[in-house]
């Protein structure tokens, strides 16, 4: 499908920004395949960054591109399924310098979140901000009625449009890209840039982070140990969150292998391990920019916009995974990962084994539990999903979690073993798992829900043959793989279109020519001579297209 100029319009600027920044960072020769206009092409160079790798210049454009390609990098990190460890790798390293906005421009947007003036909720409000991203930006400030001190986090102005605008152009690349590179189809960038979407415009709103917070305070089952910031709700909307100002230890600013080192790398492990085997829910960006050490007792996380959620059939299935990757079982590893895939697409058992036994042998040691289980674990979720096993997005979470806090173990204690640490909450979901009066609770439900399916099987099959007898049986066929012939059916119907239009202004201005009708030039009408040169242009526009199009072809 070839773009048409009128598509252009209403994000023209912002479309040129990205094309030259593609072009500048040694893209050109995929920008050519989209099949774009040539005068924008032309407007920009073609070399290529030859000195950096290829995964380094895509982090390197999504930054220059700005916020919304920033948080997508950011989002896509989250995705190891589909892109490969390396990709990862770089855009966990994407930096976010973005000034904050002016106070003049945040405050509007706090008021109206809040539903009423500052002045009326906080006792004082430091107009300078004191941290800011891509998306969002924090103030500090001092509640009126009682004095606590808090974080105010907003979001940037403008920020919607923005978004809107630069994830249309997206989608219409990934639509383009989808069409013409058939090395890309597999991997569905129409669906992983509308997931994308979704997943960032959830991310945005604050309510659900204030949800986030509020469930896990619930859930928490050390709270002597790890806590989450307190939320004010009833000061919460979705571009204004208000909470407890944090103003604990960094952990860089503890000392590596010390006692407070390592205890505080025990916590934050067991912790994670609690929140995705035992609870289910669990915070997906545990890095240690996101954690605060109070009064060397207690952890703090923060940023909780983004969380995943695992059911009990998946935190079962994990601990199979877990186990049989443990003792570098390769084959058990391909046959819990078929038996958690959400399709059931037919995969060359054979080749996904090996492909394991090799992330298994590069990664971790299952003699000794020595490795980078983090990666592996990365690794082997790219090699599920180049392989058709389609697990969920939250298994994807969950990896990038530990590897975060694998590293942040690491960072703080050389010595930091992650298989010695989440072994007792493997264990003692198995034992949750492998109790008698869990296997009877399961048997029992199980009975109960097939005699369900059974009462409610006659209802289903009298239904289906009532819209028979009535003639109201309806099926859905989706025709796949004719985008192409739906393409060269419309441009075949537009040429003819032009063609009659074309034709009928040459009848028209021969006609007017005979007639002789004043004003005159050159002793013909003026207006059959501006009517034969409108056709002469067309014509030649039309000539030009239809030959452009058959060298393409």
């Amino acid at each position: 499908m070839a773009i048409k100029p009128i598509e252009f319009i209403s994000n023209a600027v912002r479309a040129k920004e990205i094309v030259a920044v593609l072009a500048r960072n040694g893209f050109a020769d995929l920008l050519q395949k989209l099949d774009l206009p040539p005068r924008i092409l032309s407007a920009f160079g073609t070399s290529a960054m030859v000195k950096r790798s290829l995964w380094e210049r895509v982090r390197l454009a999504l930054e220059q591109l700005g916020p919304t390609f920033i948080k997508i990098g950011q989002l896509l990190s989250t995705r190891p399924d589909v892109i490969p460890e390396a990709l990862i790798g770089e855009l966990r390293k994407l930096q976010e310098s973005v000034p904050p906005s002016p106070f003049s421009e945040i405050e509007p947007i706090i008021e109206e979140g809040l539903g009423q003036p500052l002045s009326e909720v906080f006792d004082s409000f430091e107009e300078e901000a004191a941290a800011g991203a891509s998306m969002a930006q924090v103030h500090f400030a001092t509640l009126a009625d009682t004095g606590e001190r808090v974080a105010v986090k907003v979001q940037r102005p403008g920020l919607d449009k923005i978004i809107d605008a630069d994830f249309d152009i997206l989608l219409w690349f990934a639509r383009q890209a989808h069409e013409r590179l058939d090395d890309l189809r597999p991997y569905d960038l129409p669906g992983v840039v509308q997931t994308l979407r979704e997943g960032l415009e959830q991310e945005l709103d604050f309510r659900r982070e204030a949800r986030n917070i509020q469930f896990f305070t619930l859930q928490n089952s050390f709270p002597e140990e790890i806590c989450a910031p307190k939320v004010f709700e009833d000061l919460c909307s979705r571009r204004v969150l208000v909470m407890e100002r944090i103003d604990g230890q960094r952990l860089s600013e503890i000392e590596q292998g010390s006692d407070l080192a390592k205890r505080v790398a025990r916590i934050g492990s067991r912790s994670l391990f609690h929140q995705i085997l035992i609870n289910g829910f669990f915070h997906a960006d545990p890095h240690a920019g996101n954690l605060r050490l109070l009064d060397e007792k207690r952890l703090c996380l923060l940023d909780w916009g983004l969380t995943g959620q695992l059911t009990r059939r998946m935190r079962f299935g994990m601990v199979d995974l877990f186990l049989s990757f443990i003792r570098g079982d390769a084959e058990q590893v391909a046959r819990t990962a078929m038996g958690l895939a959400d399709s059931g697409d037919p995969v060359d058992r054979r080749a996904l084994e090996r492909q394991i036994m090799f992330s298994m042998r590069e990664h971790y040691d299952p003699a000794t539990g020595q490795g980078d289980i983090g990666r592996a674990v990365l690794q082997l979720l790219y090699i599920f999903g180049r392989n058709g096993i389609d697990l969920s997005r939250d298994y994807s979470l969950m990896a990038k979690a530990i590897l975060s806090v694998e590293e942040t173990g690491k960072a703080l204690d050389s010595e930091y073993n992650l298989k010695t640490e989440f072994e007792p909450v493997l264990l003692d979901l198995i034992r949750e798992r492998r109790s008698p009066w869990r296997m009877l609770r399961d048997a029992r439900e199980s009975i109960m829900q097939g005699l369900d399916y059974i009462q409610s099987l006659p209802d289903e099959v009298y239904r289906i043959l009532k819209k028979i007898e009535k003639d109201n049986l309806k099926l859905n066929l989706q025709h796949r793989g004719l985008e192409e012939l739906d393409n060269t059916i419309s441009d075949a119907s537009n040429k003819i279109t032009l063609g009659i239009i074309l034709g009928c202004l040459i009848m028209g201005s021969s006609l007017i020519i005979t007639t002789k009708i004043p004003p005159l030039l050159f002793g013909y009408p003026i207006i059959g001579l501006i009517g034969f040169v409108l056709s002469m242009a067309l014509g030649v526009w039309v000539a030009v297209d239809i030959l452009r199009g058959g060298r393409k072809k």
